[in-house]
């Protein structure tokens, strides 16, 4: 069963604790994917693409090298935000040219997240200043 649609839209934060080791987070952490922001089978499964989920771009979809190495990147950048859940941050953003993709963790015991894109007006505040 899904969660009831929220009354207020939850502004994206990038937060950064002061005592956090970016590398060592970023070394544990692995891109699993999810068939809800897909139109194409992947490795994350046979598509299964909700009707109010963001869709992945399909190259991106056949590349999870690439996606992992993107996650792993957006936290030693410390493009992070939300609260930790064990020792992973809720949320990482990761900018690619004019796309930001939002990682959410979906495992907090082996640090696997999903990812999907972003419409500009959800980008989190302060992203520009992390990628340039």
């Amino acid at each position: 069963m899904r969660a009831p649609k929220r009354k207020h839209v939850l502004p994206r934060q990038i937060e950064r604790p002061e005592v956090v080791n970016g590398a060592a987070i970023a070394e544990r952490v692995s891109y699993i994917g999810s068939p809800e922001h897909k139109d194409t089978p992947s490795f994350a499964g046979q598509p299964r693409p909700r009707a109010d989920a963001s869709l992945c771009d399909r190259q991106l979809s056949q590349d999870h090298e690439r996606v992992t190495q993107w996650l792993q990147t957006a936290i030693l950048r410390g493009a992070i935000g939300g609260m930790y859940e064990g020792d992973f941050p809720r949320y990482v953003w990761y900018k690619d040219g004019d796309v930001v993709y939002e990682a959410r963790l979906v495992n907090r015991e082996s640090g696997e997240y999903k990812g999907y894109p972003l419409n500009k007006t959800e980008w989190p505040e302060g992203l520009d200043s992390i990628y340039g």
